[in-house]
């Protein structure tokens, strides 16, 4: 007897339109600031953020897996975690660095949320932030991107997300164990 896992589909719209409210609400709600989507960018293979700065990524898992991204540059990274943190960041240390993991995973953590709608449950990873000049980054899967181009003042922001059904069906059935060592002996 063969179980047969049912898809259910998310469209580039579902995604844009979670993306966009998570974000908003985020400004208002944690940061008191106006934050407007300039631009959706269209779905790509490669993720075209800024070649210097910060970027923070986040995993997906479920019956939909994948990564989301948050991406800017390090003054505005300073000032979001100035306002979040109500301290002075002159320059990107561990406390921004943490500050922008922390953004991503309210961010991605409510798109995953508005998302679990459609699709049934999903987990989340802890974010990884990469600080720096002249780096790229890119997804080992071919799977498009979407995303929205977030502006402030003078000030760039892109939220992005690559998701895809789950190929392994063991994932509907709920969030698998981490690696397993083998047994000794």
């Amino acid at each position: 007897m063969t179980d047969t896992i049912e898809v259910k589909l998310i469209s580039t719209a579902d995604i844009i339109a979670a993306i966009k409210a998570s974000t908003e609400d985020l400004f208002s709600t944690m940061l008191s600031m106006e934050i407007t989507s300039s631009e959706t960018l269209a779905p790509q293979a490669v993720v075209s953020a800024p070649a210097s700065g910060i970027i923070s990524l986040i995993g997906l898992a479920g019956s939909w897996a994948g990564t989301g991204s948050l991406a800017c540059t390090g003054d505005f990274a300073c000032k979001l975690s100035s306002q979040f943190l109500m301290a002075e960041y002159p320059e990107v240390n561990e406390d921004v660095l943490d500050a922008v993991a922390e953004f991503t995973n309210m961010i991605i953590g409510n798109v995953k949320n508005a998302l679990e709608e459609k699709v049934g449950e999903m987990g989340l990873s802890t974010p990884t932030v990469i600080f720096g000049r002249d780096f790229q980054t890119r997804s080992a899967r071919t799977h498009e991107w979407v995303g929205v181009r977030f502006t402030s003042g003078e000030h760039e922001m892109f939220v992005q997300m690559c998701l895809a059904p789950n190929p392994d069906p063991g994932a509907v059935k709920g969030i698998r164990p981490g690696y397993q060592f083998p047994a000794r002996g």
